[in-house]
C-alpha cells in the first residue's frame, strides 16, 4: 500500500451502486476510480496501480470470482468481494480465488469502510502490489499460488478447505512466522470456525502432504514461541 491517500478501484456493473460507493468513499478520504465490468477494469489496471480493488461477483460476462483468480496470476493488490450470495460455500469459493475478504449485499456502508481499512492495515506500506511469485517449491511439492493448487511431481494433491486456506495464508508471507491466534483470525475471515488447538491438528495433517518426514518438518516449520512458518526452497 502506498503511504499517500489510498486509491481504490470499484468494479460493479450497477451504475447506481458504483456512484454511491464512489461518493461514500470519497467522503471518507479515499481516491476512487470505477469500472463497469472486468474488461473495463483490465484497461484501467493496465495503466494505473491501486491500493485495493472492491469487486462485485455477480457481473455479466466474466464474473468477479473468475476475474479475481485471473488477477492473482500477476497482482498482489488486495481484493474485497461484494456479492448478493451469502452462503459459506460461495464465500469459500471467492476466498480460494484469492480474495482478501468477502462482504455480502446488502451491507452497511460503515461495515464496508471498516473492512477496507482493516485490509489496508494488513498491507505493509512498502509492499509492492506488482507481480507475485506464481509457484512455491517444497522439495518435490509445488504450490500454485494463483490457482491454490498443490502438486507432487505430476499428481494433484487433494487439500481440504481448511488446508487450502492455510496454504493460501502461508503463501502470502513465506518465511514469516505466524502465531496460532493469527491463523485462527485469518481462517475465521474465510468462514472457517476453528480454535488454536484445532490449528495444530490441521498443521499436522498438512505436513503429511508437504513433508518427506512430517515428524521432522523442513518446509512447514514450528518456530518456538512464535507459531508456524512456511519456508519454501524458492519462489518464481
Amino acid at each position: 500500500m502506498t503511504v499517500e491517500t489510498p486509491h481504490l478501484l470499484i468494479v460493479d456493473d450497477d451504475e447506481r451502486i458504483r456512484e454511491l460507493l464512489k461518493k461514500f468513499l470519497l467522503r471518507n478520504g479515499f481516491l476512487v476510480s470505477t469500472a463497469r465490468d472486468a474488461t473495463h477494469a483490465r484497461r484501467i489496471l493496465s495503466g494505473l496501480a491501486f491500493d485495493m480493488i472492491v469487486l462485485d461477483v455477480m457481473m455479466p460476462g466474466e464474473d468477479g470470482v473468475h476475474f479475481c483468480r485471473d488477477l492473482r496470476e500477476t497482482l498482489l493488490t488486495p481484493v474485497l468481494l461484494l456479492t448478493a450470495k451469502a452462503e459459506i460455500d460461495d464465500r469459500i469459493l471467492g476466498l480460494e480465488a484469492g480474495a482478501d475478504d468477502y462482504l455480502a449485499k446488502p451491507f452497511e456502508p460503515k461495515e464496508l469502510l471498516l473492512r477496507i481499512n482493516a485490509i489496508l492495515r494488513r498491507v505493509p506500506a512498502d509492499e509492492p502490489a506488482e507481480i507475485a511469485p506464481k509457484l512455491l517449491y517444497l522439495g518435490p511439492v509445488r504450490y500454485d499460488i494463483g490457482r491454490g493448487e498443490m502438486w507432487k511431481d505430476d499428481a494433484l494433491v487433494k487439500l481440504t478447505a481448511t488446508e487450502s486456506q492455510l496454504m493460501r495464508i502461508f503463501a502470502r508471507a513465506p518465511g514469516e512466522a505466524m502465531s496460532r491466534a493469527r491463523l485462527v483470525e485469518e481462517l475465521s475471515r474465510s468462514g472457517e470456525q476453528t480454535q488454536e488447538r484445532a490449528v495444530d491438528v490441521q498443521i499436522t495433517r498438512l505436513r503429511r502432504k508437504v513433508e518427506a518426514d512430517p515428524k521432522q518438518p523442513r518446509y512447514l516449520q514450528t518456530v518456538r514461541g512464535a507459531g508456524y512458518m512456511l519456508s519454501p526452497d524458492l519462489a518464481r
